[in-house]
């Protein structure tokens, strides 16, 4: 059987172009990439997309249309090794959790630094009891499916080690219930530094509508917030001016583009750290071109007019949503329920069968050796 690759799509919120080039072209050309070799598991947390306040009557339509985010860009939906499911609809996820929760200790969870710093920005009585438990049921995503590759960020590697400190314990106790993810630092020399998968430039043979944007040797870079460059794009950007979404109005996402912050020094140059409103404006045109960011700044470097550059960018940036909408549109809704009904069920038999080993060893259910 072939190793498994887990990672979650997201269920909830617009998709932002830091999201878009940051996280999910990477793991759509991981998906392509490694499918042939791995068992691709692309699940969409839905439970997860609510451990802070959410507007839940727009959860379902949410989940549907940022599935259809990642087809349209360019994620291949035919590949039999690449499956696509909703936690919630494979309830062992929920079952897992919980016998999990029964072994795991509240000192484990209260160091958890992500839970301190969500909950920081949250009233003690918006602190939800499933922010807290956040990462066993993280760990029962990874478990149920003998996950042993997570491409996990500097945020989440905390959770995967108490995944692997977890799956110790119950097999150290029950036996060998579980596979052991690998740890952190195989995690990142796996996928790449920083959990982005590094793959050579395959543009060859695809439709110019699954490619809009497609820039494989600039994916995993941080895009700057256009106002304020110091920090990177969030969709804690209360103004919405330094922010585009992947549904933003293309003419509207330009002048953004135009009203980009930048500096006061009257010379083009590429230098994130000391110059990175600039530098975030020359990065942005090498991922919305397809070029090189060498081939950008040796065309941009030393100009005086960050004007020109800005309207180089906003071209682009237009063209790439009009693109990528156009594409956005032509998805099959009945295709992604098709496709999503079918993998849930080849995921409910995978995970119910985990679930079941683990029942047996606690006691819940009679073994096939008991008679």
């Amino acid at each position: 059987m072939k190793q498994v690759i887990l990672t979650g799509l997201r269920a909830n919120n617009d998709l932002h172009i830091g999201n878009y080039f940051g996280a999910l072209l990477p793991m759509i050309d991981m998906a392509r990439d490694r499918s042939d070799d791995y068992q691709i598991n692309l699940f969409v947390p839905d439970l997860h997309s609510f451990t802070t306040p959410i507007d839940h009557s727009q959860l379902l339509a949410q989940t549907l249309h940022n599935v259809k985010l990642f087809i349209a860009a360019g994620l291949d939906m035919n590949k039999p090794d690449i499956h696509i499911y909703r936690q919630s609809y494979v309830p062992a996820h929920s079952e897992l959790t919980w016998i999990l929760n029964c072994f795991t200790g509240m000192g484990e969870m209260s160091r958890m630094t992500q839970f301190k710093d969500k909950s920081a920005k949250l009233s003690e009585d918006r602190i939800s009891v499933g922010l807290f438990d956040y990462p066993v049921l993280m760990t029962a995503d990874i478990l149920l499916y003998g996950a042993s590759y997570v491409p996990v960020g500097d945020d989440q590697s905390q959770h995967l080690e108490f995944a692997r400190d977890i799956a110790e314990r119950m097999n150290n106790r029950f036996g060998e219930l579980f596979t052991v993810p690998e740890p952190v630092a195989k995690q990142h020399e796996f996928f790449g530094q920083g959990g982005a998968v590094r793959s050579e430039n395959r543009g060859a043979g695809r439709s110019e509508s699954r490619e809009a944007g497609r820039s494989e040797n600039h994916q995993g870079l941080r895009i700057r917030d256009l106002q304020e460059p110091a920090k990177k794009m969030s969709k804690s950007d209360e103004s919405g001016k330094g922010i585009i979404f992947m549904g933003d109005n293309p003419d509207e996402a330009a002048r953004k583009i135009m009203g980009a912050a930048t500096d006061s020094f009257g010379e083009i140059r590429f230098d994130p750290k000391g110059r990175p409103g600039i530098s975030n404006l020359l990065q942005l045109l090498a991922l919305l071109s397809k070029q090189p960011q060498s081939a950008v700044n040796s065309a941009w470097e030393g100009k005086a007019s960050y004007g020109d550059l800005k309207k180089a960018v906003a071209d682009q940036i237009r063209v790439f949503l009009i693109n990528f909408q156009t594409a956005l549109a032509a998805v099959d809704n009945q295709m992604i329920v098709r496709k999503l009904e079918l993998d849930e069920a080849a995921m409910n038999e995978t995970a119910n069968a985990t679930l079941l080993r683990v029942q047996q060893a606690v006691g819940l259910r009679s073994s096939p050796n008991v008679k």
